[in-house]
């Protein structure tokens, strides 16, 4: 009976393209026996389940599909079942039904058994390639990258050859493996902080993975740099999130102002009580049109008309709101320096 089952199971393995003579071709060998013996014996089935739970994750390691090793178990059940109908005294008709519904309900538990364990070893290699992406990504937004020894061994066991170039990513959410499968490209990603960080070797790739989120690209950066854009996206996307910079997809290098204006809380806020001072004294109704046309004024270049066609008012209003600008803010109106101050201060508030 056995050698029957087994010689069915080493055909199709052949055909499978499987060794007869590696590591799974004698484990296959071992759980054919030990499954026709607990079978036949009607022994406590625990030990065969776990054997073919580890078949299964050998499957894994393997490369072999998850279906494969249940295609080979229905082939052995079936010529276990051809045996034993062709044998001389074979059981009689209702016992042979019950042997039959237990024969496939057995494979059925086997098959589950090692489904589950290829599943399991999916999972925790998973699992590993993860923390090896996470300790490769600490490694190079750390404040002083590893010497380049260090770093090509930890690009080697993540699978991840070190590109010229790299961009940091901060995505809304903690999907990385998702993320980084839907930027593609190369991308890896790890979760840091409550939110995922992807390095991209392109950034080229990314709108289409990361529509309807809140994310912000950093710059691309040699990738020994690759520090500089992580800081840089990791605070735009805080940003976003205190609705000081738009939402959804944005580039960094088109809101360095902004970002600039945002980096250390307080000092924007302090840039702008200062420089605006002036206009303490000024009612809120007041203050709003004062500033409103001195950024115009500004951006403008000091050009009346085109402020007031900015503003979408007469020149005249606005010939009137700078004397008073003048009378509050004296000369620091024609320095240079105290003119990017105030146009910075304008910007932040």
């Amino acid at each position: 009976m056995t050698n029957s089952v087994l010689a069915a199971v080493r055909a199709a393995m052949r055909e499978q393209g499987r060794s007869l003579t590696g590591g799974q071709g004698h484990g296959l060998t071992l759980g054919v026996e030990t499954a026709v013996a607990t079978f036949i014996s009607g022994a406590d089935l625990a030990p065969t389940l776990s054997l073919f739970a580890e078949l299964g994750r050998t499957e894994y390691r393997e490369g072999h599909r998850v279906d494969a090793l249940r295609s080979i178990l229905t082939l052995g059940a079936q010529t276990f079942w051809a045996t034993l109908v062709e044998r001389p005294g074979s059981l009689e008709p209702p016992q042979l039904y019950s042997t039959a519904a237990a024969l496939f309900a057995y494979v059925d538990a086997l098959a589950g058994a090692a489904a589950e364990g290829y599943l399991d070893e999916q999972r925790d290699a998973a699992r590993d390639w993860a923390q090896l992406r996470r300790r490769l990504i600490t490694l190079l937004i750390q404040p002083d990258p590893p010497a380049e020894p260090t770093l090509a061994a930890a690009a080697e066991e993540a699978n991840w050859p070190l590109p010229a170039s790299v961009c940091a990513v901060s995505v809304e959410g903690t999907d990385a493996e998702h993320l980084a499968r839907a930027a593609g490209g190369g991308a890896i990603a790890t979760v840091i902080d409550g939110a995922t960080r992807l390095l991209c070797p392109s950034p080229s790739t990314l709108d289409r993975a990361l529509s309807s989120r809140r994310a912000a690209i950093g710059p691309l950066v040699p990738i020994r740099a690759a520090r500089r854009s992580y800081r840089i996206s990791r605070r735009a996307l805080e940003l976003q999130q205190a609705a000081r910079l738009p939402d959804g997809v944005l580039v960094c290098d088109d809101h360095l102002v902004p970002l600039l204006l945002g980096w250390e809380p307080g000092v924007a806020d302090r840039l702008a009580a200062r420089a605006l001072a002036p206009l303490d004294g000024v009612s809120a109704a007041a203050r709003a049109a004062l500033t409103e046309t001195l950024l115009a004024w500004l951006r403008c270049q000091g050009q009346v008309i085109p402020a007031a066609r900015e503003l979408h008012t007469h020149p005249q209003t606005v010939r009137y709101r700078l004397r008073r600008l003048r009378d509050l803010f004296g000369d620091a109106l024609d320095d240079p320096d105290q003119r990017l101050a105030l146009h910075l201060a304008l910007m932040a508030v």
